[in-house]
């Protein structure tokens, strides 16, 4: 009998339309290492809670939708945090590629490492996915801990990892006030953005509330209850500073390897492996 692997899903979405180019269907996973101090889902935390399903159930699913799916449309596997069930998400990514479906991934990177046995399974699934959306939430290694717990430098070695090897990303970064808005940072981001080579899409992502909520009703102090979302002028004060204009990014001469023109960078309104063996 052939082994059916299984995910814990936290919920799904049949038309999402940020997550990936064309409208996609969405698989949230359950069970997430980082605790973000602004995360607007933390119900999706606990790795042991969620529904058990096979990637076959999931995928049979998901292609309900495929008249939709147009412009690269595709299934996208999003969290908590997508690269802590890798079994599963490889599973249901190999059964899309075998009918050409576009397949991205929504992560944080938090798991990334260069041991095995991650890394030989991270590397299989590389094969069968065609964009990490990959979320930088800080670039200074102990802020990013005050911010999520964890470090940042295996996320950073995850970014560059995928642009060594060719792998398409969007990047992704939430403008917190008082937090993630520091020029320092955002100018640090600048430099580090320039340094990869297959870099799509960056998103600046205003800060919410919506998910105070459910901090709430889990009874989780929630820390960030005087910080208001950033205003227009703070969103282009940051564009300003990681070198944003018309949608591309500033050719810089003072920072490094220019981004490819191609680079797209959009700001969405409220509503290689040797090289690295400590990471």
């Amino acid at each position: 009998m052939t082994k059916q692997i299984t995910g814990r899903i936290h919920s799904t979405e049949s038309f999402g339309a940020v997550d990936g180019p064309g409208v996609r269907f969405i698989v949230f996973l359950q069970g997430c290492h980082m605790r973000c101090r602004y995360c607007h889902n933390p119900e999706t935390w606990a790795c042991s809670g969620g529904t058990v399903r096979t990637a076959e159930d999931v995928f049979k699913q998901a292609l309900r939708y495929r008249s939709y799916w147009k412009n690269g449309g595709g299934i996208t596997v999003s969290g908590g945090e997508a690269l802590l069930q890798m079994e599963f998400v490889t599973e249901l990514f190999r059964l899309a590629k075998a009918e050409g479906i576009h397949t991205a991934i929504d992560t944080a990177g938090q798991p990334f490492t260069f041991k095995e046995p991650f890394f030989s399974a991270f590397a299989e699934l590389c094969s069968l996915t065609d964009l990490f959306i990959l979320d930088l939430k800080e670039m200074d290694n102990e802020k990013h801990k005050g911010l999520t717990g964890f470090g940042n430098k295996n996320i950073l070695a995850l970014a560059k990892y995928l642009s060594d090897t060719g792998i398409h990303m969007w990047i992704r970064h939430v403008l917190v006030p008082g937090l993630t808005d520091d020029e320092a940072g955002l100018l640090a981001m600048r430099k580090f953005l320039r340094q990869l080579k297959t870099v799509d899409r960056v998103e600046i992502l205003p800060y919410h509330a919506m998910g105070v909520p459910e901090w709430e009703r889990l009874h989780i102090p929630y820390t960030l209850n005087d910080v208001n979302p950033p205003t227009d002028e703070e969103i282009k004060r940051a564009e300003r500073i990681v070198g944003i204009r018309n949608n591309l990014v500033v050719p810089d001469t003072k920072v490094g390897t220019a981004v490819s023109e191609n680079t797209k960078f959009t700001t969405l309104s409220a509503s290689a492996a040797a090289a690295q063996p400590s990471v």
